[in-house]
This record gives C-alpha cells, structure tokens and sequence, in this order.
C-alpha cells in the first residue's frame, strides 16, 4: 500500500508548454501499485530558470521535460547523460543531491521500438520534423544502422543541420518523395488545433509499408488511421510515451516494475 503524503513523500514533475494527464496518472499509478511515496504532478511556466532552480532548492528527486523546453532546459543542467548530450535534447531531469542531470528518455524508447517491431534497418525513411523529438528520433535511427533516409522540414536550417549531422538528405517539403517507413515527428494530429491534420499525403501512406507517429494523444491520429484502413504496419506515439515514461520511472526510482503493473499503469493513463 502506497504511503499516505507526508513531509518523507518524494516529488517528481513534469514542464511543458501543454501539460497533460498520461506522465502524472502513470507514475502515480505505478506508486500506488508499488507503494512508493511518491507523487508526481504535472506543471507549465514562463519562467524555466526558475523553474530549474525550484527543482533544486526544493529537493524534486526528477522532472520530466516536453516542449518547448527540450533545449533550452540544457543550459540549467549541471550535467547531460550520453543520450541527451549526442543530441542536445532533454526530456529527463535527475536531481541528485542538487546536481541536476539531463537523459533523453525519448531515444532509448525509440531504439527499443525499432526493435520491438523488427524494423528492417535497410528500410528508408522519410521522417516530418526538425524539433527536439526530431533529434532524438534521427539519432536513435542513426544508431540502430539505418543508412537511407530524409528528414523533411520547412525550417531549412535546423533541418539542413539535423540532417547533415547525421548523414541523412533533407527537403523542405514532401513533394514526390516516398519511403517505406513514414515517421511523423511533428504536432499534425495531435489534440489541438491541428487534430485534423494529415502528417503524410495519402500517396505516400498507399505507397508505405510502415507507419510511425510520435503523437501520442490521440493514439490514433488521422496519419495512423489512414494508414491503418490501407493495411500498413503500425508504431504509435502511445508506445513511445510508455517506454519513455517507464525509463523515467526508474531513473527517479531505481525500481523496475513488472510488465503487468506497466500495463496496468498504462492503461490507467489513458483513461
């Protein structure tokens, strides 16, 4: 049974321009099933170097970071992890003992799900975004060997220079370009303003074998359902959310929770 709050109880949270409701009712879900005294709660600011240094002064044993504060968190930290420092890109902050440590939770999710659905490393790719999510999903496709693949973004400098640094093409948009694995990395689909938005055109979908969308809620966007009525392979942003969270939940921790109370707290988040 999960302690009742007290002065003992260990705070972790989240900073994001749009808060949501998965990371707080996950963690929250897998402290009350491991009886952890914890809480977990998620927040926004317009001040970050306040909020970072809140995060230290206060004890926050970890912090959660989505955008837009990815990479503008870096220059708060004391210190960045091998897989947020290859990509300068945060998702994850650890606070030992005042010493803040930046992870990237977001690659080591997607390498696990390049895994887990046997995607074909020889497989190219075209992929929709140039942001911090960009960054860590390029380089987890780097480091799993892929060779072939374009990452399209209008904003040609940061896409020129998430490409070119790790050997892939860039285009500005999508034109007449087709891959076998699509992946969406941007906000289209996502609940908002733009939860109508089609990620790729449905040529490229019908032309696809694989479709892969980083947009968790919904977990169904209108790119994975259009994919999806023409019998493509899915990979949902759901999954990337769980497995990154799940990383977090033992950096704060240092408990690993069974595959069951993952379901479970998952599960649980999505309703």
């Amino acid at each position: 049974m999960k302690p009742p709050i007290g002065r003992e109880t260990t705070l972790c949270m989240s900073l994001s321009g749009r808060p949501g409701h998965f990371g707080s009712r996950f963690h929250n879900r897998l402290y009350e099933l491991m009886g952890l005294d914890y809480v977990y709660k998620a927040f926004t600011t317009t001040d970050l170097p306040a909020a970072i240094g809140g995060i230290r002064a206060l004890g926050i044993r970890g912090c959660a970071v989505s955008m837009p504060f990815k990479e503008a968190v870096i220059p708060l930290l004391d210190r960045l992890e091998a897989s947020a420092a290859a990509i300068d890109s945060v998702n994850t902050v650890v606070n030992e003992a005042g010493c803040l440590t930046g992870y990237n939770t977001d690659y080591i999710a997607i390498r696990l799900l390049l895994e887990k659905h046997e995607v074909d490393p020889l497989t190219p790719f075209l992929l929709r975004g140039s942001g911090g999510m960009a960054k860590a999903v390029v380089a987890a496709l780097r480091d799993a060997g892929f060779p072939n693949g374009t990452v399209v973004a209008r904003n040609e400098p940061a896409g020129r220079a998430l490409a070119d640094s790790h050997g892939y093409a860039w285009r500005a948009e999508i034109g007449e370009a087709q891959a076998p694995l699509l992946i969406n990395v941007t906000p289209l689909g996502m609940e908002g303003p733009e939860a109508d938005a089609l990620a790729f055109p449905a040529p490229q979908i019908a032309a696809s074998t694989i479709a892969f969308d980083v947009v968790a809620l919904p977990s169904m966007t209108p790119f994975l359902r259009a994919a999806e009525d023409v019998g493509k392979r899915l990979i949902t942003g759901h999954e990337v959310v769980v497995l990154q969270a799940l990383e977090q939940f033992v950096l704060y921790t240092g408990q690993i929770p069974g595959e069951d109370q993952v379901a479970d707290a998952a599960a649980f988040a999505r309703t």
